[in-house]
């Protein structure tokens, strides 16, 4: 049954891949009027969650930011097929990275890198960065339950030589790499809430007190692998600017939980410039503290 639903689905898929970027973003429209209007997708949770986050807003600026968000989620998951049978040259184009130098840097002290990133404008894109660079580098992911969609996905992330690698398999790679003196850079998506047996710290996140992932500094300091920030934005439709950002070369040093909060204000500014980029969907305070 699975095979049957990928096999049917797939040519779509391609046919929506090689469209006219004009055609294609008008697709996009037709699709956010059946994602916000028919299906309602997590509307409830979206509006509960800009109303938690941005309490000095009044309710009809907040329902701007609402449908601006669902009309650039319909964008970014399009954007991911678009990858399918995009070229390199109109890739560059529209993903542009302003300091490559930073990685570069990194580079030459034969550094590993974790690039930490958010769940905002664009994620899948970063992907194409790897093409660019002389690290091994290595994404994390969800797998997906039907195997066939699953193949195509990573297919897709790792275009542009992205190894991906499931949650659970992350530090036993990162051992063997460092055992291998392998430079590698690791990206990681870690706005998101953890699961309750997973949380060990909390930290405000826009003005609320959420449990926080420290996973990341926790290899970092682990395995002595320097961190970046990726800050992505939106320039116009269809278009990204990427800015690497520093945030700790020397983990073993830095105070504990400083590398993690450091990247939660990282992501707060991202969302306070232009908020309708954030995957407002998550249930990102459903454990949050309540006084």
């Amino acid at each position: 049954m699975q095979f049957f639903v990928f096999i049917l689905a797939y040519p779509l898929l391609w046919l929506i891949s090689i469209l006219p970027f004009r055609i294609f973003y008008f697709l996009s429209d037709l699709i956010y009027l059946i994602v916000y209007y028919v299906v309602g997708y997590r509307k409830q949770t979206v509006r509960a969650n800009i109303a938690l986050a941005l309490p000095h807003l009044n309710a009809a600026e907040r329902l701007v930011i609402e449908k601006k968000s669902y009309h650039h989620l319909c964008d970014m998951f399009l954007e991911m097929v678009k990858t399918m049978t995009i070229s390199p040259k109109e890739m560059d184009k529209r993903f542009v990275v302003t300091n490559f130098e930073v990685l570069k840097e990194y580079e030459k002290k034969g550094k590993s890198l974790i690039i930490l990133a958010s769940h905002y404008a664009s994620w899948e894109w970063l992907m194409t960065v790897n093409a660019k660079t002389s690290f091994n580098c290595i994404a994390t992911y969800k797998r997906i339950s039907n195997k066939h969609f699953d193949e195509l996905v990573r297919n897709i992330r790792s275009k542009y030589g992205t190894e991906l690698v499931v949650t659970r398999d992350t530090i036993p790679l990162m051992a063997k790499n460092q055992r291998e003196k392998k430079m590698c850079m690791y990206g990681l998506a870690s706005d998101q809430s953890p699961r309750l047996d997973r949380i060990f710290h909390y930290h405000e996140f826009m003005g609320v007190e959420v449990p926080v992932h420290t996973g990341a500094e926790m290899l970092a300091r682990k395995y002595d692998l320097s961190v970046v920030f990726v800050k992505v934005k939106k320039v116009k439709r269809g278009y990204y600017e990427a800015t690497f950002v520093p945030i700790s070369e020397y983990p073993k040093l830095e105070p504990e939980f400083k590398i993690t909060h450091d990247f939660i204000h990282e992501v707060e500014k991202q969302i306070k410039e232009a908020p309708e980029y954030y995957f407002w969907t998550h249930k990102r305070w459903k454990h949050r503290k309540i006084n």
